[in-house]
């Protein structure tokens, strides 16, 4: 059976706890950035700086979530399931937001951080 969906509906769990995903999600696989070097005699190459990789988002908070607990995790394995098949696993991550809460929608954002990131199928 084909799939034809690409966006919209995710999963987001850390260590195995699945979280209410609110709207868009970001993630990076921590692959060197690569930047022009420029010379008065026009260009001369590129530079590669290392970036973590990362997952960023929003979830709605609810009466069960611990968020002084949630902030605090460190050594996660951290997932977002895709309706496109794909898979990003974090992996020893931490929690790198600032754990705002905001009242009229319960959206807390989320931005974890951690030592390797990859897609999976």
């Amino acid at each position: 059976m084909a799939n034809n969906g690409r966006a919209g509906k995710l999963f987001f769990k850390v260590d195995g706890t699945l979280y209410d995903a609110k709207g868009s999600f970001t993630y990076n696989t921590g692959q060197p950035k690569r930047e022009a070097i420029v010379g008065a005699d026009g260009v001369h190459g590129f530079k590669e700086t290392q970036q973590a990789p990362f997952i960023e988002g929003e979830i709605t908070d609810r009466a069960s979530l611990d968020l002084e607990k949630f902030v605090t995790i460190d050594g996660a394995t951290v997932t977002l399931e895709m309706l496109n098949g794909k898979v990003f696993v974090l992996r020893e991550a931490w929690f790198a937001g600032d754990g705002s809460v905001t009242t009229e929608e319960a959206a807390i954002a989320v931005r974890f951080e951690g030592m390797s990131g990859e897609e999976v199928k």
